[in-house]
């Protein structure tokens, strides 16, 4: 008899299926990403016929589709081993070749693409900027260049209008709004200033009106814009947290989700705001939403202790991937804790017993991201390996208004590990903790460095997965559009900034890290370049400290199962041997 596998390996290894999208013109026919070949996949699935198969086959893994409105192809993003440049592909519904979709558009990483029924909108960055390209069976033209990030946010339904943000006004983290004619003519702009983002979302279905979401009340929340009139109508949702909307079919109301305190609920809302109907709300996590033609919502869910669900509002699973469920978890409970820029929200994840227990730390990347009660086999393992899992939503954080999120400019990186120092001394104090564990990922995995380095008495051990290590190099070797995010989060470049870059990069501080660390690192990763990594690596040695390195050939992390598990593993391992637990299985 086999054994059976352990349950935190079993939750990395069940099958897991994206939330659907369908093609606006076809909606019987849709595509979702998936892992049931032990890599993450694209996949078209007819629900006439309930075949599903997969689309995409690549080492590395593809997640990135969407079907042309008349469902008969399928795009996808091609990008080299994990590298994030790339090309977009197209290949028949029913399974054929795959060939370049855009042909004239330079190879690129990802500003957006728009499929309409007679041409697309595809745009992507370099180093010198962003362009935007309209494909035609014809040939292709260029529509948009600018030295500044822009993205590409919808097709008007009858391919005459394009909706971009851009940030021409120097500000990526605060984008402003532009509708062209695919032909260039501009047709309206909208800005709000200094410190206020619009997001775009889409057109109402006759093109006169944009969805959008401002930030004018100190949230994101959805407002109209009248293309005729340029007039904007903000909506006064009365619900709590950040708020993200999309239009129903028929343009006629809005779906929105609203993310508060590490959850976020399903609402139907009518166009002046009145919410007529609360969907999903209570505990767990709607992690992505769709209306449908025939007026349900298919939506994502899971909490922490429940592993993920496709469903209906209809009262219907959706979609249910072959094989065994991912195993439960526990719970997560709430903190608030007094911090010094106002009150922290962590979540808390307890093993049996009554403690104290070793804690991990468990960083959020982004930074504009938050931890939330859905399901997360790593923080399911550590509570596994015995540890408590405390996961801060530091300032930067979503899901706590605008200020709160913005409130790390001038100062990242010091900002949120004063956060988490607040809610340490809490899990000291209350009799949680006996020992600190400083873990995360990205931006997290910079926090992780940057914490060992100037809080070396708080943190007992370190594990930094695609850490930013030594920020003047990674701002040299990292994405253009990263590039433009660290402009706006700093207030300016390296060069105009020497002194900031210096107190906010882990690499000044590598002399003062006590702890033992584990870092993670992407050969071909375009966020957190390898360089980067390799100078705080060859500081660290230079001094001394106990660092141990796993590294993978790919970029910003893994779309393949069994790499993802030997990571998992080697931060277990790592964590219990300097802690003196028992080795995960």
């Amino acid at each position: 008899m086999t054994p059976a596998e352990p349950a935190w390996v079993a939750r990395f290894r069940a099958p897991r299926v994206s939330l659907p999208e369908w093609a606006e013109d076809a909606p019987d026919r849709c595509v979702f990403a998936g892992n049931a070949t032990g890599t993450f996949e694209l996949y078209t699935w007819d629900r006439t016929t309930g075949e599903s198969r997969q689309a995409t086959s690549r080492p590395e893994g593809t997640t990135d589709g969407l079907l042309s409105p008349d469902g008969a192809w399928l795009w996808w993003f091609d990008d080299n081993a994990g590298d994030e440049l790339g090309v977009w592909r197209k290949q028949p519904f029913e399974g054929g070749e795959a060939v370049e979709a855009a042909p004239g558009v330079p190879r690129g990483y990802d500003a957006g693409c728009a499929v309409g029924r007679a041409l697309a909108v595809v745009a992507v960055s370099t180093d010198d900027g962003t362009t935007v390209h309209v494909v035609r069976p014809e040939g292709t033209s260029l529509l948009y260049a600018s030295e500044h990030d822009a993205d590409v946010a919808a097709l008007s339904r009858d391919d005459r209008l394009v909706l971009l943000e851009h940030s021409e006004h120097g500000d990526s983290r605060h984008r402003a709004l532009r509708v062209l004619t695919v032909d260039g003519e501009v047709v309206a702009d909208l800005w709000d200033g200094a410190g206020l983002g619009l997001h775009g979302v889409d057109f109402t279905p006759d093109g006169r009106t944009v969805l959008a979401l401002h930030e004018r009340g100190g949230r994101p929340e959805p407002l109209l814009w009248d293309l005729g009139t340029g007039e904007t109508a903000r909506l006064a949702v009365a619900l709590e947290g950040d708020l993200a909307a999309d239009l129903t079919v028929d343009g006629q109301e809005l779906v929105v989700v609203a993310e508060a305190r590490g959850r976020a609920s399903l609402h139907r809302v009518a166009l002046d705001g009145t919410v007529l109907a609360d969907l999903v709300a209570g505990e767990g996590t709607v992690t992505a939403a769709t209306p449908r033609p025939d007026g349900t919502v298919e939506y994502s869910w899971s909490s922490a202790a429940t592993p993920a669900v496709i469903r209906s509002t209809a009262g219907s699973v959706v979609l249910d991937p072959p094989g065994a469920p991912a195993p439960p978890s526990v719970p997560v409970s709430d903190v608030v804790v007094d911090g010094p820029g106002g009150p922290v929200h962590a979540l808390v994840a307890r093993p049996d017993g009554a403690g104290p227990f070793p804690t991990v730390f468990l960083v959020h990347g982004g930074p504009t991201w938050h931890d939330s009660d859905a399901f997360q086999p790593d923080r399911a393992a550590w509570v596994d390996l015995g540890c408590a899992v405390v996961q801060v939503n530091y300032r930067g954080s979503t899901g706590y208004g605008a200020a709160w999120r913005d409130a790390i400019e001038g100062r990242p990186g010091l900002t949120e590990l004063e956060d988490l120092a607040a809610v340490r001394a809490w899990a000291v104090e209350s009799g949680l903790t006996s020992a600190c564990v400083l873990a995360g990922g990205s931006w997290g995995g910079y926090l992780t460095l940057l914490g060992l380095g100037t809080q070396p008495e708080l943190w007992s051990i370190g594990v930094a997965a695609v850490p930013v290590a030594d920020y003047v190099a990674a701002y040299e070797d990292e994405m253009e559009p990263l590039r433009a995010f660290d402009r706006s989060l700093f207030g300016g470049s390296p060069e105009e900034l020497p002194e900031l870059y210096a107190r906010c990069s882990p690499l000044t501080y590598v002399d003062q890290v006590r702890a033992p660390v584990l870092v993670l690192a992407g050969a071909n990763d375009p966020r957190c370049p390898i360089r980067q990594i390799d100078n705080w690596l060859a500081a660290a040695d230079a001094h001394g400290t106990p660092v141990e390195v796993y590294r993978y050939d790919a970029g910003h992390g893994s779309l393949v199962v069994e790499e993802r598990i030997r990571q998992m593993r080697a931060e277990l391992a790592f964590v219990a041997r300097h802690l003196g637990l028992e080795p995960p299985a």
